[in-house]
């Protein structure tokens, strides 16, 4: 009896024996298919091709699946100390920054493949900031001018809304009490395609795109190095405008007379992919200080991009500005695009900074 319970529990204990390790080859084997603890499986997801996009915005070169045949909008931005900071230059496509009345500047902002809530403050017309919004084909939108401007936008045949024609009406524009005039003047832009159809304006437009750099001629641009960029208008009083680089974005941040430049209601940096500098001949024409500048003959100009400054010429083609080097086309990187005017005296070489830090 006692030699049949030693024999019965022995076959126990090999049974348990085999059992035990074959789990231990199926643990084992199991645990070769788990991700190792550095987190690296043994088989990498596959990489994720490049998006391809119906359309592309024709002023920014960025890919889109919405239509891009939405007429784009000139606005005329106050840059006064007492107008800062703006609202709606973060979404515009293009801004142009170009002398007013003294050493202050003012913008012309093209809005194409965005459109803001509100933009502004609005402020006056320009003959080269109207010449200029006609070459892109673009909508100008200002508040008030000069008799004679006003004669000459209309005799040019130049489509526009006036912000004195619906001063405060709270549809198109609106006067805002945080602020004194003239510098409280804001575009409600929902309503601009509205009221321009209501002139008989079209406002969808078919557009030749700028000239822009693919991915790969991105990353192979050539240049000294350009990670601060200072434009001095004047000293006294100081109108100095700063652009820093972003390695880490591709952008450089907009800074005026030291400070950065953000939108007024969300503190969002005003980021740009492109800076591009031009020289243009300045010419005061009355004695309230009005200007003549010349954005037809060409120039010297800086393109700034990716850390890096090509010095290039400028021209005028079909009124549009582009940066042009031996006689070609040089490409802007996708995005939104910058345009200071600087006058040929003293010139761009002694207006322009650029450091590499």
């Amino acid at each position: 009896m006692k030699q049949r319970w030693l024999i019965l529990t022995g076959m126990l204990l090999l049974i348990f024996l085999v059992t035990a390790c074959s789990g231990d080859d199926k643990a084992a084997e199991t645990d070769i298919n788990k991700p190792k603890e550095n987190g690296i499986t043994e088989k990498e997801p596959p990489e994720q091709e490049e998006q391809n996009f119906a359309n592309t915005y024709p002023l920014t070169g960025i890919g889109t699946n919405d239509s891009v045949d939405n007429r784009a909008v000139g606005v005329m931005i106050n840059n006064h100390t007492k107008a800062r900071p703006q609202s709606g230059l973060s979404q515009a496509d293009i801004v142009f920054e170009i002398l007013a009345e003294g050493r202050i500047t003012r913008f012309l902002a093209l809005f194409q493949s965005e459109q803001p809530d509100i933009v502004g403050p609005v402020r006056s017309a320009r003959e080269y900031y109207f010449d200029l919004a006609d070459g892109y084909d673009a909508l100008y939108v200002y508040h008030g001018a000069a008799t004679f401007i006003d004669q000459m936008i209309r005799d040019r045949g130049i489509e526009h809304l006036n912000g004195a024609m619906y001063d405060n009406d709270r549809h198109l524009f609106k006067r805002e009490a945080f602020r004194k005039a003239p510098h409280n003047s804001y575009l409600l832009f929902d309503a601009v395609a509205d009221v321009a159809q209501s002139k008989g304006y079209q406002m969808t437009h078919d557009y030749e795109p700028l000239p822009f750099l693919a991915q790969e001629d991105v990353d192979e641009i050539e240049g000294d190095a350009a990670e601060h960029v200072e434009i001095v208008y004047s000293n006294t009083p100081m109108e100095i405008v700063e652009f820093d680089y972003h390695e880490s974005t591709g952008t450089y941040t907009r800074f005026n007379d030291r400070e950065q430049t953000v939108e007024l209601n969300s503190d969002t940096p005003i980021a740009v992919n492109n800076v591009f500098i031009v020289e243009a001949s300045h010419q005061i024409i009355d004695d309230d200080g009005r200007r003549a500048i010349d954005l037809d003959s060409g120039g010297d100009a800086y393109l700034i991009q990716q850390g890096k400054v090509q010095h290039v010429q400028w021209e005028n083609r079909s009124g549009r500005i582009i940066p042009v080097k031996d006689g070609q086309p040089v490409g802007f990187v996708p995005g939104k695009t910058w345009i200071n005017v600087v006058p040929t005296s003293p010139g761009i070489a002694q207006s322009v900074h650029i450091t590499n830090d």
